[in-house]
């Protein structure tokens, strides 16, 4: 029984301690217009699913999301909660409903920060190894 017990303890840290790490591979980034240096888990799962396109400061915010790959299935299981297929029907209907627009998606890491970097408004993630450029890296909360 005591066993048990263990085995429970150890598969619970285990998950905590892999779902903390998946989370530090991606880095969010914010143009320079962003003024804030932090955003809550929350807030960033309404701007990405286009609840909200300003934060606490005023500033506006447009999402941009990277076409597929590792960091992107990661920041949508992470953030958002949401598999590729489901985001894709999320927007769909959003469009289809006169609710919103797809948001703007780029190939990879250098394009998604190259657009962030030059575009008013911008927020995006990249991997945690990616270089950012003149983006703001946010710390999600």
């Amino acid at each position: 029984m005591r066993h048990n017990y263990l085995l429970i303890l150890i598969a619970a840290v285990t998950v905590y301690t892999s779902a903390w790490l998946h989370a530090a591979d991606v880095k969010v980034i914010a143009n320079s217009s962003v003024k804030v240096s932090s955003i809550s888990a929350d807030d960033l799962k309404r701007v990405f699913l286009a609840t909200k396109t300003s934060l606490e400061d005023g500033s506006h915010v447009e999402p941009v999301l990277e076409k597929g790959g590792a960091t992107h299935a990661l920041f949508l299981k992470e953030y958002l909660g949401k598999t590729e297929a489901a985001l894709d029907m999320y927007y769909r209907s959003l469009v289809f409903t006169g609710k919103g627009a797809m948001p703007k998606t780029l190939a990879n890491d250098a394009e998604v920060a190259a657009y962030v970097v030059k575009t008013r408004g911008a927020i995006g993630y990249v991997s945690a190894s990616a270089a950012a450029g003149d983006a703001k890296v946010l710390e999600v909360k």
